[in-house]
């Protein structure tokens, strides 16, 4: 017996650091790691959820540890996905090793390139509060009301929601989402009305404590929060359309624990999974063959109802072009308004 206890503590010392270590993810903080934790993080077992903050500060926390990664897998936007794929900080996965891969959504499969696909499908809302407003605001238009002055919490890009808002005005406004001049109008009027262009720590809170009535905001954590305000936090499709936002799920290249990253990365993307979480939180599930409830699926960003009025972003283009929105925006929407 004493040899066969032997035995085994051997084994287990003998074991690679890695076994034997938690994976690190780097995610979103707050409503996204509590629901993800509790439905794809805590089953798979022993995963350390750290707080990535927003999509960019994540960017750069994978360049700051560029030399010596401690992340695992990583969770962030799309566009800002693209440039860590482009600079080498997250892997290339070849579908060969992710069988999972060929249950996705063609979109998910190209929304990563070459890098780690989408992990959810979410779209662009308006949020609003119902005590306050008694009409539901019908789009971006309708907060350019003076009325409105300094009652609303707008997120300016690099921010991923102020990059599609931009791309909605423009396509409503030219038919073509690369076209900023046509947003310009509008958006130059929103500014006259914004109280910050750094909602913090996001619109959804700041209606809730009464520091604006309107903000823009993502379906997913927008319907959790209507759920969860008994219905004060008041959810728009504008009438000028939406766009997709996704997110990426990515393995860190050259981090501690790959062989748990990639474990953790085929869990995530497989149908079961997804379904649940699409039932917990509303993201559209990127796995085609996850089964989910009507009732949930109406609720999110794949909805036949909310599909027919997404623009065609091209969040890979996006990429090239942003800082220059970013600039334009900083010059004519955040400088003239002041703030």
């Amino acid at each position: 017996m004493r040899s066969v206890i032997a035995l085994a503590l051997a084994l287990i010392l003998s074991a690679p650091a890695e076994a034997q270590r938690p994976m690190t993810l780097m995610a979103y903080a707050a409503i996204f790691r509590d629901n993800y934790t509790a439905v794809v993080a805590a089953p798979f077992g022993g995963v350390q959820y750290v707080d990535g903050g927003t999509s960019a500060q994540m960017l750069g926390t994978l360049r700051a540890q560029r030399a010596d990664p401690q992340i695992d897998v990583v969770i962030m936007d799309i566009t800002t996905a693209r440039i860590a794929c482009a600079e080498g900080l997250v892997e290339r996965l070849s579908p060969a090793d992710f069988p999972v891969f060929a249950e996705l959504a063609p979109l998910a499969r190209e929304a990563g390139g070459e890098c780690g696909p989408a992990v959810t499908f979410d779209h662009l809302v308006m949020v609003y509060d119902t005590r306050a407003v008694p009409t539901p605001p019908a789009g971006f238009a309708a907060l350019t009301d003076p009325a409105h002055r300094g009652r609303v919490a707008l997120a300016a890009p690099p921010n991923i929601q102020g990059l599609a808002m931009t791309a909605i005005l423009a396509h409503a406004g030219s038919g073509n989402w690369r076209d900023i001049g046509a947003a310009m109008p509008t958006l130059r009027q929103l500014g006259q009305n914004a109280q910050t262009f750094n909602p913090t720590p996001d619109g959804y809170t700041m209606i809730l404590a009464d520091q604006v009535r309107f903000a823009t905001g993502w379906n997913a954590r927008a319907q959790l929060y209507q759920d969860q305000s008994q219905g004060r936090i008041g959810v728009v499709m504008p009438i000028e359309g939406t766009a997709f936002q996704i997110n990426t799920i990515n393995i860190v290249a050259r981090g501690p624990n790959r062989p748990r990253a990639a474990e953790f990365v085929r869990h995530a993307l497989s149908a079961p999974v997804q379904a649940a979480f699409t039932e917990r939180m509303f993201y559209g599930p990127t796995n085609e063959r996850a089964v989910v409830s009507e009732a949930a699926m109406n609720r999110t960003a794949l909805a036949p109802q909310f599909r027919q009025r997404v623009i065609p972003v091209d969040w890979a283009e996006m990429v090239t072009i942003r800082e220059a929105w970013n600039q334009r925006w900083r010059r004519e929407v955040i400088a003239a308004s002041g703030r």
